[in-house]
């Protein structure tokens, strides 16, 4: 059984920065796709980056220019590096391994979640 294991999340100030990873134990990382979601209180989960297997990412238009995600195959791991953080980037940040991309979107797989890292941007 996979799983996937977050670290890195915190409390920071406006303008600030964290590194998110996110470690996939138990797949064979190197060809799969995976892709970070956050989910702020009373909002819907979204999905904030994604990389392929290949050379194919996704960011969504509230990230670009700030996130940047990055795999590194070989240690199993993807991840979140978040800078000029703002408050409304405030949010339970989640790893999804395995899903697929169609075009230039990433669908998640829907059993295949990290238990969830806090992310706190304070104003």
């Amino acid at each position: 059984q996979v799983q996937l294991v977050e670290s890195g999340g915190g409390l920071v100030q406006a303008g600030g920065a964290l590194r998110l990873s996110c470690t996939v134990i138990g797949s064979t990382f190197s060809i799969n796709a995976i892709g970070w979601y956050r989910q702020a209180p009373g909002n819907q989960r979204e999905l904030v980056a994604a990389n392929s297997s290949g050379d194919r990412t996704y960011y969504a238009d509230s990230v670009k220019g700030r996130f940047t995600i990055s795999r590194d195959n070989a240690k199993n791991a993807v991840y979140l590096q978040m800078n000029s953080l703002k408050p409304e980037d405030t949010a339970v940040y989640y790893c999804n391994y395995g899903g697929r991309f169609s075009g230039s979107y990433y669908w998640e797989n829907v059993v295949s979640w990290g238990q969830g890292t806090q992310v706190t941007v304070s104003s």
